[in-house]
């Protein structure tokens, strides 16, 4: 498929105000499958992460996850690579501290995309970020079996981060037990792995992560 195809196909997106971010786990046996039903159940923003398959292989399931995602809608966000994400034409990327600076990122992908950056626990990139980002995110919030060394950071995080300019996404052990009290300190998006794809009905997962908006 050529480059830019996703795009022709589902237009420009912008980013979601609210909803579940679902994360997909690399060690799901059924990558595809998996995602639609997330989608199927609500999911308003996807994020392809996998940090362990060879290059032909992450570029056939991302381009997998796009034609999944342009029949729902849904913006797709890949993670760290931004040579793919502009290679394929994707919604947007996720970037960490070890990744490409952001500013190089929006010049090579442009400015309708979507482009997130992890703050961790920290408010002073989460302030820096947020004039620049189309979402930040912050967490660990709960312990995590996808980063469990990842440093935690409080609820009052959030709370802080409502006066920021930017959509605030949630990230952490989260699942739809805990959710809510992340919810109600200002998250507007909340990002999750295991709670999900780890759930034994994705879609109802999804559902009830969702529905902790509604």
């Amino acid at each position: 498929m050529p480059a830019g195809w996703y795009k022709a196909v589902a237009g420009p997106h912008k980013m979601p105000v609210s909803g579940l971010y679902a994360i997909t786990d690399p060690d799901h046996p059924q990558l595809i499958p998996s995602v639609e039903q997330a989608l199927q159940g609500g999911a308003c923003l996807i994020q392809y992460r996998d940090k362990c398959s060879d290059p032909a292989s992450h570029r056939a399931q991302a381009l997998d996850l796009l034609h999944c995602c342009a029949a729902y809608q849904v913006p797709l966000i890949i993670n760290d690579d931004v040579t793919l994400a502009a290679d394929i034409g994707a919604a947007g990327v996720h970037l960490g501290h070890t990744d490409m600076p952001l500013a190089q990122a929006r010049q090579l992908l442009g400015p309708d995309a979507i482009i997130g950056v992890s703050c961790y626990n920290q408010w002073r990139l989460a302030a820096y970020y947020a004039a620049q980002a189309d979402y930040i995110a912050l967490g660990r919030f709960f312990s995590s079996k996808t980063k469990p060394k990842a440093a935690s950071a409080r609820i009052n995080l959030l709370q802080r981060a409502r006066a920021l300019s930017c959509p605030v996404v949630a990230i952490g052990g989260i699942n739809q037990h805990n959710g809510h009290t992340l919810v109600a300190a200002g998250a507007n998006l909340l990002a999750v792995v295991q709670g999900l794809f780890s759930a034994p009905d994705i879609r109802q997962a999804a559902q009830q992560l969702s529905h902790l908006y509604s």
